[in-house]
């Protein structure tokens, strides 16, 4: 089984564009972080901002490119139910996404708001809390099969907010599906389906974990624990319906979190484990 796993992940590296030497790491994360979900850089802001998962404390982390952290902002009137990702506008104000759902049985599902002058406090408040569902899921939890209302991933782009789930169904086959919901506090919203796309057939390798836009606006970039892929030319706000290309990272780890450092820049964070922190890579595009 190994044999044939080596010789289709060759294939499948000879027929991609860009490789490994693209890609490098930079520095290993603050120490503090053990499961760094999320990777986001702020206009308001020279850090890099991730968060913790399922869970873990109500606090935003801002470290550098040499792996120093240098703030830690707690959230207080919110809790980490699982805080899966971070985007952020052109204000800099940094978006947090509750919105993880292993088991699909939630009905809490929320993007908080964080406003950019509060990144130099130590203590702060969600300005706002937009809640919303999933008009297609009637049960909690689906049965196995279709267990699809999982979300690691999202950006947010002329005031919307963008969301690509994390397949868990019993048979996955790598479709992501994208959602849009509307950045409006006042009352729980319904996510509107755009689109979906296949990634590829292994769970390992081919479930998303974290999403981001260009600071152009011209690309589109999805996440899984060995690929990247960049997505252009889309029509109208249905990111998956454009070209799309595939990078292989050729290096397997629990990749969390992805952003744009700038257009042909990309930033990437893993998980650690019990015995060593994750690490911040850099993947530089074409």
């Amino acid at each position: 089984m190994k044999v044939l796993s080596f010789f289709a992940l060759l294939s499948i590296t000879l027929s991609c564009s860009q490789t490994q030497e693209n890609f490098s790491t930079l520095c290993a994360l603050p120490k503090q972080l053990k499961e760094a979900s999320a990777c986001e850089i702020s206009k308001a802001s020279p850090l890099i901002w991730t968060i913790e998962d399922n869970h873990n404390d109500n606090i935003l982390f801002g470290f550098n490119e040499k792996g120093e952290l240098q703030k830690k902002i707690r959230i207080t009137n919110v809790e980490n139910n699982d805080w899966e990702d971070l985007t952020s506008d052109d204000e800099g104000n940094i978006y947090i996404g509750d919105f993880g759902n292993n088991d699909n049985d939630r009905q809490n599902l929320a993007i908080y708001k964080i406003k950019a002058e509060d990144l130099n406090k130590d203590e702060t408040e969600a300005e706002s809390v937009v809640q919303f569902y999933y008009p297609e899921q009637t049960e909690f939890p689906p049965k196995k099969k279709d267990r699809i209302f999982d979300v690691e991933s999202f950006l947010i782009f002329n005031d919307k907010f963008y969301l690509f789930t994390k397949n868990r169904s019993s048979k996955f086959d790598g479709t992501t599906v994208l959602y849009e919901v509307e950045n409006n506090s006042a009352q729980k919203l319904p996510a509107k389906k755009l689109g979906s796309f296949v990634t590829c057939e292994q769970f390992n390798h081919c479930a998303v974990t974290s999403a981001d836009i260009s600071p152009d606006k011209s690309k589109v970039a999805l996440l899984s624990s060995d690929k990247v892929w960049i997505f252009t030319n889309w029509k109208g706000n249905n990111f998956l319906s454009g070209n799309v290309e595939k990078i292989e990272l050729n290096h397997h780890t629990q990749k969390e979190g992805l952003c744009f450092k700038d257009n042909h820049t990309i930033l990437i964070t893993d998980e650690g484990n019990k015995t060593h922190t994750g690490n911040l890579y850099q993947l530089k595009l074409k």
